[in-house]
């Protein structure tokens, strides 16, 4: 069974962000969908192997990975990469400094709030590991979104 606080947290950490996406505007939603689409996917897969590995513990009795961490996955992660790639796109230094930023805030300060509102817990990773664990994919939907830029590019140039 699911907590009150567990699902109000989960309800919120899936809403909020979709409803950022208000803001983004049409034509960034269409240029960077496939890249945070491409991620989720990646994410999703990546949480399972960590859910498998029990890197982190969720305080409800029950487990489950669709009610744990498929909110992390479905609800932050493609709005924040639309942001990140939106606010950075072109310049990889600041994409890297915005990234090193936003993973750094949810794995050394957001996952203690959560601990103490216990709905998760680190288990077998450390901080900087669950920092390395969330930071990596950065790299990836960058160069996700690079090769779909370049695409489109050269797609346009035949035209």
């Amino acid at each position: 069974m699911t907590s009150r606080r567990h699902f109000l947290f989960n309800l919120a950490i899936t809403m909020i962000p979709w409803l950022s996406l208000l803001f983004i505007g049409k034509r960034s939603i269409k240029r960077y969908s496939f890249a945070g689409i491409f991620i989720v996917i990646f994410e999703i897969i990546n949480h399972l192997y960590g859910h498998k590995r029990k890197w982190w513990k969720f305080y409800d009795k029950r487990k489950s990975f669709i009610k744990d961490e498929l909110p992390f996955s479905v609800g932050p992660y493609m709005p924040l990469s639309m942001w990140l790639l939106k606010f950075s796109y072109g310049n990889f230094k600041k994409f890297v400094l915005l990234n090193v930023i936003a993973d750094g805030l949810f794995a050394f300060l957001f996952i203690d709030v959560l601990k103490k509102l216990k709905i998760i817990s680190l288990n077998r990773l450390n901080h900087f590991q669950f920092f390395l664990y969330l930071h990596y994919k950065a790299y990836l939907l960058y160069g996700v979104q690079y090769l779909i830029e370049k695409y489109r590019l050269s797609r346009y140039r035949v035209l």
